[in-house]
């Protein structure tokens, strides 16, 4: 998949294609929908190839400073995730105050008809762009008749594992991480979630305990799941590894800083220094404060055994 940044990131000679627009953090279900679609329609249409344009950082954050959402996959996670579903170019632009201003007429023709010779767009029902957020789906379909493409609005919608079909949409997985339900955000995002960051020295009371602990600095931004202890997966190098997971202050050593503490099960590498990242699969339990370091370490071993039952091991 190629990999382009900028408006003038599309290489000379790029030919006609089958775009979708759209922020796309978390890549789920909605998503896999929407650029299933997509890659589908540029089949149909002869084998074209499809370009995913994104933004960064997150328009929210330049729109209204201070107000960056919680971000469920990073930039370089999401361009790995929809080149697994077909994407051939994944663009990304990024957002300033000059480019909030662009009209909407001219945000069509100078990305989608001048710069990616668009056949066919398809974004979601509840896409808007240019200044104001003036551009609708009935707006880019009027314009894609002047200009000579398709507009296809879908609505962001797909078969849970629950048995039910769902509206899916960043905001409720946010919501579902922020209250620790990791297993209804898995749900939406068909995959556990997962967070990224790089391995940093912290207290070092694991080992103490007899828990080493990995403690990950998140990205910016990061969807941090609520206080509590996971399930999970510690992944480094492609690799999956078996772990709890604990988020919070550690208040039983009257902890003030939030951290995340990965135990990566039968495992004693030294993981310092190195980007990792971690899945959340089940919640074991909520953050606790123990009176003796007798009942933390019951309690750990109690939290270890329900990890392995969670993740079938």
């Amino acid at each position: 998949m190629q990999r382009w940044r900028g408006r003038d990131g599309v290489p000379p000679g790029w030919g006609r294609c089958v775009v979708t627009i759209g922020v796309f953090d978390g890549v789920h279900r909605g998503h896999q929908q929407l650029i299933g679609h997509a890659v589908e329609r540029a089949r149909e249409l002869g084998g074209l190839p499809t370009t995913l344009i994104t933004f960064d950082p997150h328009p929210s954050e330049v729109l209204r400073p201070g107000s960056h959402p919680a971000q469920l996959t990073t930039l370089a996670r999401r361009a790995d995730l929809v080149g697994e579903l077909g994407i051939d170019a994944f663009w990304v632009l990024p957002f300033t105050t000059d480019f909030a201003r662009v009209e909407a007429d001219e945000f069509v023709h100078e990305l989608l008809v001048d710069r990616l010779h668009a056949s066919a767009v398809v974004v979601g029902n509840n896409f808007t762009y240019g200044y104001r957020a003036a551009g609708d789906v009935p707006e880019l379909q009027r314009l894609g008749q002047r200009f000579g493409f398709e507009a296809i609005g879908l609505d962001l919608v797909a078969d849970g594992d629950r048995g039910r079909t769902v509206t899916y949409s960043s905001t409720y997985i946010r919501s579902c991480i922020a209250a620790g339900d990791v297993e209804a955000a898995a749900d939406a995002l068909g995959r556990p979630h997962r967070i990224e960051g790089v391995v940093v020295k912290g207290d070092q009371r694991g080992r103490d305990l007899g828990y080493p602990t990995a403690n990950v600095s998140p990205t910016a931004h990061a969807a941090v799941p609520a206080d509590g202890v996971y399930a999970g997966w510690f992944i480094r190098d492609g690799e999956k590894l078996p772990t709890a997971v604990s988020v919070g202050t550690n208040p039983t050593f009257s902890g003030q800083q939030r951290t995340v503490e990965a135990f990566v099960l039968d495992h004693t590498e030294d993981f310092y220094g190195r980007r990792v990242g971690v899945e959340f699969v089940g919640r074991v339990r909520g953050q606790e404060r123990f009176d003796s370091i007798e009942e933390l370490i019951t309690s750990m071993d109690g939290d270890v055994a329900t990890t392995r039952k969670i993740l079938g091991l």
